[in-house]
């Protein structure tokens, strides 16, 4: 079986893991929002350095590979070059925090998708807003050097803050921030040099089974979204917030965010 050398692994991480406490798990996490981001390390440099230069020899070997998801157009998806049983540890060795943080959608991991998302000049800069088809996300840095890319968190889908901005986070090597998929998020462009990132979305079929996950609650937005929270993929009103990125104007009149009848008062879509 796939095995992770704990010489990969930050030292407090791998004595959480190996305690598998509560306490001991605590003991390693940054808490930026409460109850809902998270940071921890979880790599070494040297280990970070390893892998990176594996990706980019797969990068080089001229072999295919498909987008890691809608909305990130460069990328690998682990799984399908030979990584899956070293994601399927991962996820082992992580499955205790996500039951200790979020009881629900952190219990029971049964499947996953793990990839590669690259950020870089001519490439993308950065990721509009979005929430992710993971129950529990981890996002771990993986370098290179790099200025920029904040990772903006805003609320929870079907919050009254769905769209008011509650933190930013800044991305450190090594380092995995973690939240719920139906966080609200989006990644800044990033100002120069590249930055690459290990992303990791857990799926637990039985909490995929509960009303809490098909029927969630859903409330009327508190008032008009902060500019940063905005996204011109999923929101009916985007352009009244912001200007649409060249070539996304497409996007236009196609949102659904918020849904009706959830909109804030006085609230308008940029096609009206």
């Amino acid at each position: 079986p796939a095995r992770w050398q704990a010489e990969w692994l930050d030292p407090a991480f791998w004595s959480a893991v190996q305690a598998g406490t509560p306490e001991a798990w605590r003991s390693i996490l940054t808490e930026h929002l409460p109850g809902e981001v998270f940071s921890f390390k979880v790599f070494t440099e040297d280990f970070c350095k390893t892998f990176v230069e594996e990706i980019f020899n797969f990068y080089d070997c001229g072999l295919p590979a498909r987008r890691p998801n809608s909305m990130n157009n460069y990328g690998i998806i682990l799984n399908e070059i030979g990584l899956e049983p070293m994601i399927d540890e991962l996820q082992r060795m992580l499955q205790p925090l996500g039951e200790l943080l979020w009881p629900g959608p952190g219990s029971v991991w049964d499947g996953h998708h793990c990839f590669i998302v690259r950020y870089r000049e001519n490439e993308d800069l950065g990721l509009d807003m979005h929430t992710d088809d993971s129950d529990v996300t981890f996002n771990i840095c993986l370098g290179l050097d790099f200025d920029g890319a904040g990772l903006q968190f805003c609320g929870l889908m079907g919050a009254g803050n769905h769209r008011k901005h509650t933190h930013t986070y800044k991305h450190v090597k090594g380092t995995c921030v973690c939240h719920l998929g139906r966080k609200r998020h989006g990644a800044d462009d990033i100002s120069s040099g590249e930055r690459l990132n290990l992303i990791l979305w857990n799926h637990s079929s039985t909490y995929r089974q509960s009303k809490e996950y098909n029927d969630p609650d859903y409330v009327k937005e508190e008032g008009p979204p902060d500019q940063v929270c905005v996204s011109y993929t999923h929101d009916r009103d985007y352009g009244n917030f912001k200007e649409y990125p060249k070539g996304k104007e497409r996007f236009k009149g196609r949102g659904w965010c918020p849904p009706k009848p959830y909109e804030y008062p006085g609230f308008k879509t940029d096609a009206d």
